[in-house]
């Protein structure tokens, strides 16, 4: 498949402060600006029916670099309600409150119209589809994600949203399959059905034995990390959100009040404060890991302050910033030997048939696997392993749609001085070198 930049803006798109060029075979729409990709003749749309699975082929594959290494799967927004919590076996309540949609099974209905039809009801381990087996070949020391949803029945719903993510307790399996340690919920929908909705929440999935961390009853419970138990330590994960993703203010737990572990600003104090916190429990062989829901949801820039903080925290002793809010993927850093991930985008999601934004490609999604030393958390490498979403499901990527989402990665994150190569069987990776410290 190939790709152009037709017309528009002649500067170098604007990176935390660093330019990067835009290469021929890659879309890369900036903030604001008039880039806009374009097809060249000869080559099937991406919005042609869908594709058979591409899955990986002999070769480099992805199991290839971790022996010996502490392996961490970090995945972007999981968004089972709405729409996906419709096609699942127990769906709740399909009310919404949005402006445009009040029932979501519509949300399915684009879907379908886009991809084809959905079997209703779906197992369980349905919208992560090939994505499971991944994970069970590469065998995570630890899996961390961002559980962008509430777990309830409640009808509570948070005056001035115009979004709300819902889904069923009775579905809550359809998490579990994926085997979470670590379930972020610092966002911007975990209060959508509000602070009933969030007790919801943290009460299922307590029962179920899922970790949440990033929210709690009360700011001592938001502001604890999880700890995962590794070969030889822990993985340490703290959670937490800035208004630059739509968390709005009164959501922030206080002494009295659930909500979230918020933060006010990314100022060098907020920064500071959040280092005391890790400082105050990491201890020999511990891997830290700060899950930060930022950022607006489309475009590949990074603002600066979002540079600087993660860099100040990593300079702190944090050994990795899990960054997600956006909906497609942004930047990779490597920072003093540290991985910072800018923005995850989707991993499961209800957007299939939704318009607007389609120069993105935000129906390609990627599962993080960072490996790093066990005892320093320093990077050795970072597997990213491309998935499309089709009809509510995840599958391998085409070859075509793994070589854009390459090309796209390196020219973002070419301005922090990271390369990203690509293994035969479509996965591609990352490596510090002497440009990415």
């Amino acid at each position: 498949m190939t790709w152009r930049l037709a017309s528009g803006r002649t500067r170098p798109e604007q990176c935390g402060g660093l330019s990067f060029p835009v290469p021929a075979t890659a879309a890369c729409p900036p903030h604001r600006g008039t880039f806009r990709l374009v097809q060249l003749a000869g080559d099937p749309a991406h919005s042609t029916p869908p594709r058979a699975s591409a899955a990986p082929s002999a070769g480099g594959t992805v199991n290839d670099m971790t022996g010996g290494l502490l392996t961490l799967f970090l995945g972007g927004d999981v968004m089972l309600g709405r729409g996906v919590d419709q096609i699942l076996p127990h769906p709740g309540d399909p009310e919404l409150r949005e402006p445009t949609v009040d029932d979501a099974r519509d949300y399915v209905r684009l879907a379908e119209r886009v991809s084809g039809p959905i079997p209703q009801p779906v197992s369980f381990s349905w919208p992560w589809g090939d994505a499971l087996a991944v994970l069970d070949d590469t065998a995570p020391d630890a899996r961390v994600i961002n559980l962008e949803t509430c777990v309830t029945r409640s009808a509570d719903f948070m005056p001035g949203k115009p979004v709300h993510y819902r889904m069923s307790p009775g579905n809550l399996p359809s998490l579990g399959v994926a085997r979470p340690d670590a379930c972020a919920l610092a966002n911007n929908h975990v209060l959508d059905l509000g602070r009933t909705g969030l007790r919801d929440t943290l009460g299922a999935l307590a029962r179920a034995g899922l970790r949440a961390v990033g929210a709690g009853r009360d700011a001592a419970q938001a502001r604890r990390p999880a700890a995962i138990p590794v070969p030889g330590g822990r993985v340490v994960v703290f959670s937490c959100g800035a208004t630059s993703s739509g968390i709005p203010v009164g959501w922030a737990a206080t002494a009295s009040r659930p909500g979230v572990d918020f933060l006010p600003s990314l100022s060098d104090a907020v920064a500071d404060d959040l280092i005391s916190r890790v400082r105050e429990v990491k201890g020999p062989g511990d891997v830290v890991v700060v899950s930060v829901h930022w950022g607006s949801n489309w475009g590949y820039g990074v603002d600066d302050d979002q540079v600087r903080f993660a860099r100040r925290l990593i300079d702190g002793g944090v050994d990795l910033i899990h960054g997600h809010s956006s909906h497609h993927p942004r930047p990779v850093e490597v920072y003093r030997g540290k991985l910072v991930l800018y923005g995850c985008g989707d991993l499961i999601d209800d957007y299939e048939g939704i318009g607007g934004y389609e120069e993105f490609r935000d129906d390609l999604r990627l599962l993080y696997l960072a490996s790093v030393e066990p005892d320093t958390g320093t990077l050795d490498a970072l597997r990213m392993v491309p998935m499309q979403a089709s009809r509510m499901r995840l599958r391998h990527a085409s070859s075509g749609d793994s070589e854009w989402l390459r090309a796209v990665l390196e020219a973002i994150s070419s301005g922090f001085g990271c390369r990203v190569s690509r293994l035969p069987d479509g996965v591609l990776v990352v490596r510090p070198t002497p440009a990415c410290p």
